[in-house]
């Protein structure tokens, strides 16, 4: 009996040595939302670079590759690129969805790449591929954010 109680005595005090000691200071915690905020909108801005601020080599490149990729097939397919004041409510999703590839979006209306409507009919996959990696840089972004305030473990 002697054994299991200090088998058990072990398992907590080897639990309370991993517990990480709370933050006591007011300024410690404002510099933490301070970046896990540049986390965010850098991440939003530039897909991958929320991970890569974080140390996440691998993940960032990963997420710079794949939504840069997808944005540059939806072009290459001639996918349409949403613009904020059309009314209709569908429009208004896919320029949400648009909207979430950050920089390379600005960048689509500033030199008029894509199209702003669907002409053939594999340009709609295009539309798709162009909405879906902005969906994909959103989720990316607060995946950095989660992981930046510790609401995801490492």
């Amino acid at each position: 009996m002697a054994h299991g109680a200090e088998l058990v005595s072990s398992f907590f005090m080897a639990s309370r040595a991993n517990v990480p000691a709370p933050v006591s200071s007011s300024q410690s915690a404002a510099n933490s939302s301070g970046k896990s905020a540049a986390v965010l909108i850098a991440g939003w801005l530039v897909p991958g670079a929320g991970h890569l601020l974080l140390r996440h080599w691998f993940r960032a490149a990963l997420l710079f590759v794949s939504v840069g990729a997808m944005f540059s097939i939806g072009i290459a397919l001639q996918g349409k690129v949403y613009v904020p004041n059309t009314g209709d409510p569908l429009d208004m999703l896919g320029f949400a969805g648009d909207l979430g590839t950050g920089l390379l979006y600005i960048l689509a209306r500033a030199f008029d790449w894509g199209h702003s409507t669907v002409q053939i009919a594999i340009a709609d996959y295009g539309t798709k591929f162009i909405v879906v990696a902005g969906l994909l840089n959103i989720i990316s972004a607060a995946d950095a954010y989660a992981l930046s305030t510790g609401r995801k473990p490492r």
